[in-house]
């Protein structure tokens, strides 16, 4: 292919291992995390989330507080810790592709994507569910 002529979807070059195309190791500290932890980590998030919503509110609304516990979680502790109580528990942090601090905007778009649910079944060939891909994040194993 020229230089001229623009790159297609399809002659992108399938990835030796996950996070190859976006600079990050094979295994190890800072390569992709994956599937068993991130599971593991959603599994804790949503019980801790339940905590509240089903000890202190309980009712027939306790599914959808929740899910509201379960969001303002990811959106509080993405920014100020580096990820989710159960990303952190299990050695995972949540960072912008384009280095930097993930700031406030990009937990609020991932969470609003994860409660989709959709969007985290959806990934790409370096482990990135659709909801990292439109908030410009991946989760890595911690350093």
């Amino acid at each position: 292919m020229s230089a001229s002529q623009p790159q297609r979807f399809g002659d992108l070059a399938p990835s030796e291992w996950p996070g190859q195309r976006l600079g990050l190791p094979e295994s190890g500290p800072r390569s992709v995390a994956r599937i068993g932890r991130r599971v593991l980590a959603i599994m804790i998030d949503w019980g801790l989330a339940a905590l509240p919503a089903f000890l202190l509110i309980g009712g027939p609304y306790a599914t959808w507080w929740n899910w509201a516990f379960f969001a303002a979680m990811q959106m509080v502790f993405i920014p100020t810790i580096g990820g989710s109580l159960g990303h952190r528990i299990l050695g995972l942090r949540v960072v912008p592709i384009a280095g930097g601090w993930v700031g406030p905007w990009r937990p609020i778009v991932r969470t609003a994507l994860i409660c989709l649910v959709i969007p985290v079944l959806v990934w790409d060939s370096d482990q990135r569910g659709f909801h990292d891909k439109i908030a410009g994040t991946v989760l890595i194993r911690n350093p």
